[in-house]
């Protein structure tokens, strides 16, 4: 302690102006170990603004701390995933294979598809990006007679129909007059949507036995291979 004691009276002037004892040691420009500054504050008689000054600060630090934290983790995982996508890049051109594309044509109906059709496909997902994907690997994968296509949009009640089905019309490139009668959830009578941005569920519907049945014999085989 002996060593610091001609920072002791500034030291004591930093803790009266509410600094915290990391703080002091920041701006004395010297590390005095945080038990030689309790030893000098121990007796030190502060006033009630002083004591609500240092809980402020202290409070405002470990603030600051959190939000400074909070940014390097989001940083660091911004740059993880950076380096998963381009170590992943390649893939996105192996769908290019038609075998490849079947296969995860396949797998995808086999995990949102309906599989309980006999004479035709049925899909249904909320997310636009896996319809498109779905439809994308069905019209590189096989002949496809758009005329075939049937759409359901299935909503909740507050949802403007017109609109949705003006929306997943758009993203499937599928006529508004193949579209059913839009499907409205009972459930959610009285219950505002929360999330400004769901559409729904676009279900396809695609008139095909050949193709339904080679896909039900393709993920079968896929299975066997495992």
């Amino acid at each position: 302690m002996q060593g610091y004691i001609q920072y002791r009276d500034k030291a004591i002037a930093l803790r009266r102006s509410g600094r915290t004892y990391t703080e002091i040691q920041e701006l004395l420009d010297v590390k005095v170990p945080p038990s030689t500054l309790c030893t000098w504050f121990k007796q030190l008689q502060l006033s009630h603004q002083e004591r609500e000054n240092i809980l402020s600060r202290g409070k405002e630090r470990i603030r600051s701390g959190s939000i400074k934290a909070s940014a390097t983790r989001k940083l660091a995982k911004k740059n993880r995933l950076e380096i998963v996508h381009r170590e992943n890049f390649y893939l996105k051109n192996v769908l290019d294979n038609n075998d490849i594309a079947k296969i995860g044509l396949v797998m995808l109906y086999l995990c949102e598809g309906s599989k309980h059709q006999n004479a035709s496909l049925c899909f249904g997902n909320s997310n636009p990006g896996i319809i498109q994907l779905f439809l994308q690997l069905l019209r590189k994968c096989y002949m496809i007679d758009e005329k075939k296509f049937r759409c359901t949009v299935q909503c909740r009640a507050d949802q403007n129909t017109e609109k949705l089905i003006s929306f997943w019309s758009a993203m499937t490139l599928i006529p508004k007059n193949q579209f059913y009668r839009s499907r409205i959830d009972k459930r959610t009578i009285g219950t505002p949507t929360k999330k400004t941005d769901y559409r729904g569920v676009c279900r396809i519907d695609y008139f095909s036995a050949a193709i339904y049945n080679e896909m039900k014999i393709v993920g079968a085989l896929l299975s066997e291979g495992l």
